[in-house]
């Protein structure tokens, strides 16, 4: 130990520096799926239809996946309590701007903004936690990363749409961002890249040289040389982007206008999905572990999936048996923790952070093109029936616009077969 170093960072001390960066992907899930809540009034006040409120939404997923690869390159060269700080300050004017959008253009600069900025904050917690954190802490601190994502899913549900009966969507998004711009100030005056900054010993080993930056789009050509990086970049789009459609954007609208709830039973429900779908994650990925294997539960997993939405979509299910049926294709939807498991020992370890961020854009893309897409269909497929000035659309559009998502999930289970085992072993 250094002179004038006291050891270790005290528990609380490494957690409350953790945290803050957590609240931002809170913060970012939040914003997500915020939208689903709240489809009736932006269709109202913006005069839009489906495809319009899809592409509204999906504006985040725009920027979000851009800044999915030069995340990685920032968090190294700017160190997470920059990038968290102004991470959250740019989200809280992105937040502010959506809520005071007096047209769709401004709205979607809002969502585009929210995206970009929000993007930084998991690879943040993880640099933070590499540096704050034993590495037996690591796997929990990665845990608890998706914990605090689902949390900020959940106040996007029953609470958020309270809060928007009772003060009406402008004002509370106008103080979500002014949440966030108080978290900006407490992040950049708590939160230190390294526990030396304080004058504790750190956790992390040596330093990544910056001589590494020069071969980065070198490794990114090395990581899609790989068959498994194409078919585990391509397989979520499916899995994952289903459940941010379903839950994200059009689950509420679906449930109101075919099974005849009311919102905030649908965002209820809705928020149950992507609980399930959190449990559902650490679950399977334990699992395959435990098999030495990750393509034969990664294979039925998603076959589940695919069938549970198929009956979701089609068939004439009672209430009960139908949230029976999300929360299973919710859980069994978990297994893109597989697939990242899967694409990490699929290339060389000197290449496992490259694979992860080009696998981690899976997900993404499928929101940021199932939610327009499905949208358009069900414009598409619109009858033109309005309530209150917002567009009702039949169980024939939504059959038509989810089609999408199976026809996706197809795909998907057609691709990793296809994919080289790797029996849960690192690449040399």
């Amino acid at each position: 130990m250094n002179a004038g170093q006291r050891g270790y960072p005290p528990a609380a001390v490494a957690w409350s520096v953790w945290g803050l960066g957590a609240l931002l992907y809170l913060v970012g899930f939040y914003q997500r799926v915020a939208p689903a809540v709240m489809t009736d009034q932006l269709m109202i006040d913006f005069s839009i239809g489906a495809t319009e409120l899809g592409n509204l939404s999906a504006f985040y997923f725009y920027s979000y996946v851009a800044m999915q690869i030069p995340t990685g390159i920032l968090a190294d060269r700017w160190g997470p309590r920059r990038l968290l700080s102004a991470g959250a300050f740019v989200a809280a004017i992105g937040s502010a701007l959506f809520a005071s959008a007096p047209d769709l253009w401004w709205a979607n600069g809002g969502r585009l903004l929210i995206g970009a900025s929000v993007a930084v904050a998991f690879v943040s917690m993880l640099k933070l936690a590499s540096h704050w954190f034993a590495a037996q802490q690591f796997a929990l601190a990665s845990g608890l990363a998706l914990v605090f994502g689902v949390v900020g899913g959940v106040i996007a549900g029953v609470p958020l749409r309270m809060l928007i009966e009772a003060w009406g969507w402008r004002s509370v998004m106008g103080v979500s961002a002014a949440l966030t711009a108080l978290l900006a100030i407490a992040i950049w005056l708590r939160v230190r890249d390294d526990p030396a900054d304080w004058a504790y010993e750190s956790h992390a080993q040596a330093a990544h040289g910056s001589g590494q930056h020069g071969s980065i789009l070198r490794g990114m050509a090395e990581v899609l040389s790989y068959r498994n990086t194409w078919i585990l970049l391509i397989t979520p789009i499916g899995i994952a982007g289903s459940v941010l459609t379903f839950a994200g954007l059009w689950g509420v609208p679906f449930l109101r206008q075919v099974h005849g709830l009311d919102t905030r039973t649908a965002a209820a429900i809705t928020s149950l999905l992507l609980i399930a779908w959190a449990v559902g994650g650490p679950l399977l990925g334990t699992l395959s572990q435990r098999m030495g294997r990750r393509r034969p539960l990664y294979v039925w997993t998603t076959a589940a999936a695919l069938a549970g939405w198929l009956v979701v979509i089609y068939a004439p299910l009672p209430m009960w048996l139908l949230i029976v049926t999300l929360l299973f294709t919710g859980l069994v939807s978990g297994n893109l923790i597989i697939g990242f498991a899967f694409a990490k020992e699929s290339v060389p370890a000197r290449l496992t952070g490259t694979a992860s961020g080009i696998c981690n854009m899976g997900p993404l893309l499928g929101g940021m093109l199932l939610q327009p897409a499905v949208g358009w269909l069900l414009d598409d497929n619109w009858l033109g029936a309005t309530e209150g000035g917002a567009r009702i659309y039949d169980a024939t559009a939504y059959q038509t616009g989810f089609s999408l998502m199976a026809g996706c999930l197809v795909v998907s289970l057609c691709l990793i077969p296809f994919a080289k085992e790797t029996y849960a072993r690192q690449t040399p």
